[in-house]
């Protein structure tokens, strides 16, 4: 009697994946019956290391420029479907979710086929491709935005996030974590998260902002990403803020305790900014499907919780991160504001549910 989740591409849909996962496990199902479904890239990785059966599909998404590629979809397609049904079947599966990922598509096709209850989430404010073609066969779609269009059936739970951040408490890990980064009581601590897809331009740009500083004390915690730490450390190498500058961090719990302001693309971290109760500097991606990024940041800023800031307007980093800086009254009231808007408990609300359709 298992449960299958399916999760491929980036983290937007891994780790909210991920997070259900691990809630069905705190809720009592065993590791070894929560199967989750990906391809060949992060999830391949990141669900075996978490110790769960993890099943690789040949299976990848539309290409949005004119390829010959796309001609060989259907079949590529029907392979996957066929595959996922024989293991749906030959592992007794009792309810599958998707997250919204390619692999969506072929593993709810064979839970219809198996008439198999199949429920998405949508991490974004506006429905990926996926989940707008296959919502239809969905019990319903689970989302993080309260208004999200393209959504089928919605119904708004937010975001899952792992337990760590579900029940966050700056007061409590702050002090571990100025330690754990050697950090200076009296500043005001920064967060920049540029290690995901596309963000090189958020590390030039805070590179470009921190070049000259001379405004109010901060100090800089800064998850720059394999492709661009040596780049980062370089530049806090020659600057004179005290500049924190790591790879990866695997326990965001102590990120998010250190730093009074994040700066961040506008995916998956914002369920995390809402979460910890961050403000942010929200700098939306131009890529994935439909503007998605920007719609969440617009969402976000809307609530006044953060500042959305386009690529176009990057030279401007510098003199947001100074005013946010200088004014802790603004800070607590997005504060407040994020506090207000976030659902925490979204993957113990999408595990729930999916265990009283397992039945």
């Amino acid at each position: 009697m298992t449960y299958a989740i399916a999760a491929a591409g980036t983290g937007g849909h891994v780790y909210p994946g991920l997070a259900v996962g691990e809630q069905l496990v705190a809720d009592g199902v065993a590791r070894s019956d929560v199967l989750f479904i990906g391809g060949d890239r992060l999830a391949a990785t990141v669900f075996p290391a978490a110790g769960f059966p993890y099943l690789k599909l040949e299976v990848r998404g539309l290409s949005r420029s004119l390829s010959l590629k796309n001609l060989a979809l259907p079949l590529v397609v029907a392979r996957a479907t066929r595959r996922a049904s024989s293991e749906l079947r030959a592992r007794d599966v009792r309810v599958v979710l998707g997250m919204g990922s390619y692999t969506s598509v072929p593993v709810g096709l064979a839970a219809r086929r198996r008439r198999t209850p199949f429920y998405l989430h949508e991490q974004n404010a506006h429905a990926g491709l996926a989940n707008r073609m296959m919502g239809r066969l969905a019990v319903t779609t689970f989302t993080s935005f309260e208004q999200t269009e393209g959504a089928v059936r919605p119904l708004h739970v937010g975001n899952p996030i792992r337990g760590d951040l579900a029940k966050f408490s700056r007061i409590e890990l702050r002090r571990a974590a100025f330690d754990r980064y050697g950090l200076e009581p009296g500043r005001v601590t920064i967060g920049v998260v540029g290690g995901s897809l596309g963000a090189r331009a958020i590390n030039r740009a805070v590179i470009a902002a921190m070049s000259e500083w001379d405004d109010p004390p901060i100090q800089l915690v800064h998850l720059a990403g394999r492709d661009h730490v040596e780049e980062v450390a370089a530049a806090a190498e020659r600057s004179e803020v005290p500049w924190v500058v790591i790879e990866f961090e695997s326990e965001m719990q102590f990120f998010f305790a250190a730093i009074d302001v994040v700066v961040a693309r506008a995916g998956g971290m914002v369920a995390e900014m809402t979460a910890t109760g961050t403000p942010a500097i929200l700098i939306p991606g131009g890529f994935g499907s439909g503007g998605h990024q920007d719609a969440n940041s617009r969402a976000v800023e809307r609530a006044g919780a953060a500042v959305c800031l386009g690529e176009d307007r990057l030279d401007e980093l510098r003199d947001l991160i100074a005013q946010l800086a200088s004014d802790p009254a603004g800070r607590r009231g997005m504060s407040a504001a994020a506090h207000a808007i976030a659902r925490p408990q979204a993957a113990a609300t999408i595990a729930a549910e999916l265990r009283r359709a397992h039945g």
